[in-house]
């Protein structure tokens, strides 16, 4: 495994992301691994040379930086790891307890903490925009995080490029903490982001990191799993042009002896776009199929067969997705 720079920071960090989504409670959605399940993937990110791990505090309602935070604190000096998590999302019934307002952040920070069984998080990640609280307030807040040594760098997660470079301007413009890191989605089925977030972000010295490489799994695989039966990320994959590249893929993997993950991921990893993908994993073998991609190089004419036909598509939201899921382009 090699490791890169991230960004403009002093984090050095491995090529892959492990997104431990999947790993917490089953009580909280049926597909996530409880703490016994979870316990060998971790174990096996860290064999093969895995250091970066991305949370969330939403996941499994806090439970997931608990099995993921404090089971790889006990395999690993905690210098060694680059730990992520992120605030937005409902934690409770309670109004209060969701948001990016200062109250929110100041207490979701001190409680993701205290999960994970650590004094800092090297990168603290905003899950969506708020459109409820004022920029400056948030900005100020995350400000604050970095200040009082609980957060190293600040990153944000899904929203549009109008919506980050607002943020960013005002947080120089007050002299606050700007953000280092974007995480937003990028596969060979969606890539509005190319339009926009990425030249922002490659003007601006930030780094991106890169979900679900595999569309949800709908790249490489022939029926549904588990996770993506509840997933509603499904209603946006399907059409005629997702099922030729999909073919594509398959095409591709056939003729160069390879899984159709690992052309998928390939192809994420090798864009010119610069990235560092974020993957999921609901067994250790799953971490050896995204290793594998790593050394995986598509010529330019495999990848222009594999991109030749993708069309633009409406943009993603999440926000927008949470409360009302719909296809983006139905046949």
């Amino acid at each position: 495994m090699d490791y890169i720079q991230f960004g403009r920071t002093e984090l050095k960090v491995s090529q892959l992301c492990l997104g431990t989504m999947s790993m917490g409670s089953s009580s909280w959605k049926a597909w996530v691994l409880d703490e016994p399940d979870s316990i060998p993937i971790l174990r096996r990110a860290l064999d093969l040379g895995i250091n970066f791990f991305d949370m969330a505090d939403w996941y499994s309602i806090g439970r997931n930086e608990e099995v993921v935070g404090q089971n790889l604190l006990r395999m690993s000096a905690r210098e060694q790891l680059v730990l992520a998590t992120k605030v937005y999302y409902p934690m409770s019934d309670d109004p209060h307890d969701r948001g990016l307002s200062r109250s929110h952040i100041a207490t979701s920070i001190d409680r993701s903490l205290a999960r994970m069984g650590t004094d800092y998080v090297d990168l603290y990640v905003i899950h969506a925009f708020d459109a409820e609280t004022p920029v400056e307030e948030t900005m100020e807040a995350l400000h604050d995080t970095v200040r009082s040594g609980k957060v190293r760098y600040l990153g944000a997660s899904t929203m549009y490029a109008w919506q980050f470079a607002k943020m960013n301007h005002v947080a120089a413009m007050n002299g606050w903490t700007p953000f280092v890191n974007m995480q937003c989605q990028y596969n060979l089925l969606y890539r509005e982001e190319e339009r926009e977030m990425f030249p922002y972000c490659r003007d601006q010295g930030i780094v991106v990191t890169t979900f679900s490489p595999l569309a949800r799994g709908f790249l490489a695989r022939d029926t549904g799993t588990a996770r993506t039966s509840h997933d509603l990320y499904q209603e946006f994959y399907g059409d005629g042009i997702d099922c030729e590249i999909a073919r594509r893929v398959r095409e591709v993997a056939v003729r160069r002896g390879a899984s159709r993950a690992q052309v998928a991921m390939a192809w994420v990893g090798g864009s010119p776009n610069h990235n560092v993908p974020i993957v999921g994993a609901a067994k250790p073998a799953h971490l050896d199929v995204a290793v594998a991609a790593l050394g995986l190089r598509l010529d330019a004419a495999e990848r222009a067969f594999l991109e030749a036909p993708y069309r633009p598509r409406d943009e993603i939201n999440d926000q927008q997705l949470m409360r009302r899921p719909r296809a983006l382009h139905p046949d």
